[in-house]
């Protein structure tokens, strides 16, 4: 996770070891697509920012999840087939 100088934004950069990177696809490629396939935002309120997404034809890839009581994330593939990230911290 890579922060912007003025630290607001982050930037996840990931590398997948296995399975191997498999070829682009037109459309719904795996996240191990060689290429930025995804991007992954830090919001307040996931529930909130999923449901506005979801009006705008996104839809989530799996479900929500908790890592321990530390972060809730997901997964949102866009209308265009991007897959968007989104993490909150939990206090």
């Amino acid at each position: 996770m890579m922060r912007t100088p003025d630290g607001n934004g982050r930037i996840e950069l990931t590398k997948f070891h296995t399975p191997p990177a498999v070829r682009s696809e037109p459309e719904h490629a795996p996240a191990n697509t060689l290429g930025i396939r995804r991007i992954m935002f830090a919001v307040d309120d996931i529930d909130d920012v999923v449901a506005r997404l979801h009006s705008h034809g996104a839809e989530l890839v799996g479900e929500i999840a908790q890592y321990e009581d530390i972060y809730r994330l997901c997964f949102l593939r866009g209308p265009e087939g991007i897959i968007i990230g989104l993490a909150e911290q939990l206090s």
